[in-house]
């Protein structure tokens, strides 16, 4: 039985996001073919097409084990090339409201590793697949499609140094160029209606930098993490990662942004509750210096919720939904609906469009829900903070209290936060009395 449901796939945009999808769609098209801008092959430092690598990039537990079961065996290579491993629960210092949340190791494992090199261990396994090709340096000047608009042929391209555009023809395209995409615009202009947007204007801006440690804050923990609450919008990420080096990135709500002069930066690293990463970095060795990226506005596109969408094409990453990076559920996202793209391909048919980007929909229903929930916790942000979600909160933060004094709340707390079990499960019966009595002086 022939295995291929297609000729040919293209994929738009060489992120991880592409490069979790090509794994999948390896196996059902004869050949896949990768477009970026940039030169991706070999490279090994952040790409001037993807600004957010310079920064704490990372996979949650549920997207970490997503990766697994889409390149096998690459996270014993990660640990081997010296990529540290981590527990969400166990390794990392969490610090709620200011204080520490106990620690259980309990799977919820990750490895720590830069972004850019993260993205070359992934993309060494894609190279290493027998029908992959990458399009390096090549610009997306839109979509080829049928005469009446109903279905993608095929996506137009042009060398960045130059030559005429060609059409690569294709059986399906895959949209991974990230929150830039156009294909809102391309739909627009095939006569398809706008697609519906929201997000949340959380005024957000993070700065980051790396160091060598003279000292060890860290003592058995991989992390050290200070979490923004309502009266401090300032948290922090402070972690190993590979190559020996700490990658901290400190971050902002609401406009109150770190600054990126070397001692300014310090100053407001001191503010946070984790005191001991001032107490490290004002002593380690700075790599390079700070660097800012903002992020005003989360963003999801309704793709989900149109009700015409042409065949064979799809959009995938950050191209749907970007939010809040602070939670680092993007990766994570993009790595479940890689999943599900080869799980529709592996019963042997191409994916419905449209039933497709519904199913990328409830993908991102519970990480969407779960983290809008927690920006409007924020009283600056605005937004419409319903009966239901002021009970929610309330009670996430009860849970938050509870889980600085019984690491089974933490526990349970993380499998949530990481994607592994959906926040249902800290609403259990059991789960509800564990919080409330290990919260009653928070009320």
């Amino acid at each position: 039985m022939n295995r291929f449901v297609g000729e040919r796939a293209v994929v738009l945009g060489g992120s991880i996001t592409a490069l979790f999808a090509t794994s999948a769609l390896s196996e059902s098209y004869r050949e896949v073919i990768i477009v970026d801008r940039d030169e991706l092959l070999g490279v090994r430092e952040a790409r001037r097409g993807a600004p957010q690598a310079r920064h704490i990039n990372g996979l949650l537990a549920r997207g970490a084990r997503a990766m697994e079961e889409l390149f096998p065996e690459i996270t014993a290579q990660m640990i081997s090339a010296g990529c540290p491993q981590t527990d969400l629960s166990g390794t990392v210092r969490w610090y709620f409201n200011g204080k520490p949340l106990k620690q259980v190791r309990a799977g919820l494992t990750n490895v720590g590793a830069r972004r850019p090199i993260m993205e070359a261990h992934v993309r060494e396994r894609v190279q290493a697949l027998g029908n992959v090709t990458f399009m390096e340096r090549y610009d997306i000047t839109g979509l080829a499609t049928s005469p009446d608009r109903s279905r993608v042929t095929g996506a137009r391209v042009q060398r960045r140094d130059g030559g005429a555009e060609e059409t690569l023809e294709a059986d399906l395209i895959v949209d991974a160029t990230g929150r830039g995409s156009r294909t809102p615009l391309w739909l627009e202009a095939m006569g398809y209606p706008r697609v519906e947007e929201e997000g949340t204007k959380i005024g957000l801006g993070y700065v980051t930098r790396h160091y060598r440690l003279r000292t060890d804050p860290f003592g058995t923990d991989h992390s050290i993490i200070a979490v923004a609450n309502p009266g401090l919008p300032r948290g922090a990420i402070f972690t190993k990662t590979d190559s020996g080096l700490v990658e901290l990135t400190a971050y902002g709500l609401l406009g109150d942004h770190p600054p990126t002069d070397p001692d300014g930066f310090n100053a407001f690293v001191r503010t946070l509750a984790a005191k001991e990463i001032h107490e490290a970095i004002v002593e380690a060795e700075p790599l390079n210096d700070p660097v800012l990226f903002r992020f005003p506005t989360t963003l999801r596109r309704r793709y989900d919720r149109m009700a015409r969408f042409p065949e064979r094409l799809i959009v995938l990453g950050d191209a749907v939904c970007t939010p809040n990076p602070v939670f680092a559920q993007a990766q994570s996202l993009a790595a479940l609906q890689a999943l599900a793209l080869r799980d529709t391909l592996r019963r042997g048919q191409a994916p419905d469009s449209l039933e497709f980007m519904r199913e990328v929909g409830r993908i991102i229903d519970p990480a969407w829900d779960m983290t809008e929930g927690i920006n409007l916790s924020f009283p600056g942000v605005e937004g419409q903070r319903t009966p239901m979600l002021k009970l929610i909160q309330a009670y996430m933060y009860r849970v938050q209290v509870a889980a600085t004094r019984d690491a089974t709340v933490t526990e349970q707390f993380m499998r949530s936060a990481g994607l592994v079990d959906p926040i249902e499960a800290l609403m259990r019966p059991s789960m509800v009395l564990r919080v409330l009595r290990n919260s009653r002086t928070a009320a």
